[in-house]
């Protein structure tokens, strides 16, 4: 089963997630590295994470976007830039900035979240990251990972919301809001 790379810098912020990834009953491993650099470095395989079967490529990215060395959002870039790299990166912070949240998704963010500041929201969330990214979404085949380009993975689902989905790119919160099923 691949891992999550959580990419956190608050090694508080690192338990209060995996606790909640726990009580979620998510079955993935979770990998850390905390700063960008370190990212960076896994996602590539080199120096202390060369070896992949200890460190193999992630099936999901939560990436914090304040974060030493490395901002997340330069990791966001470094990775759409990455040739045949689809990965699914989901921008995880404690802002909730409009320019934060415009430039995450203009880099190519598959999603921004908003770190809840108490544990039972924390859980809820940890049971939406799972639900959707980790059980219904669609990647393409590894093997066709090849020609994935630099283009951001995206996901491909059925309908399952009520009302029409708004463009990703540019809509409001509150036209998104009921995505995560505040409507």
């Amino acid at each position: 089963m691949k891992p999550i790379l959580q990419v956190e810098d608050d090694p508080n912020d690192v338990v209060l997630l995996q606790h909640a990834m726990t009580k979620a009953a998510v079955a993935n491993p979770i990998q850390v590295v905390t700063d960008g650099q370190q990212a960076i470095d896994y996602l590539k395989g080199a120096g202390k994470f060369a070896d992949r079967e200890k460190f193999p490529l992630p099936c999901l990215v939560l990436l914090d976007l304040k974060l030493p060395y490395v901002m997340g959002l330069n990791v966001l870039k470094w990775i759409r830039q990455q040739p045949g790299m689809a990965l699914v990166v989901v921008m995880l912070s404690a802002s909730g900035e409009d320019a934060d949240i415009a430039a995450a998704y203009r880099l190519g963010a598959n999603a921004f979240l908003t770190k809840p500041s108490r544990a039972s929201k924390l859980e809820e969330m940890a049971k939406a990251i799972k639900d959707f990214w980790l059980i219904n979404n669609t990647l393409p085949q590894e093997s066709h990972a090849e020609t994935a380009g630099s283009e951001p993975a995206r996901a491909r689902t059925t309908a399952f919301a009520a009302k029409t989905r708004p463009p990703v790119n540019g809509a409001s919160r509150e036209e998104c809001n009921y995505i995560q099923g505040n409507k």
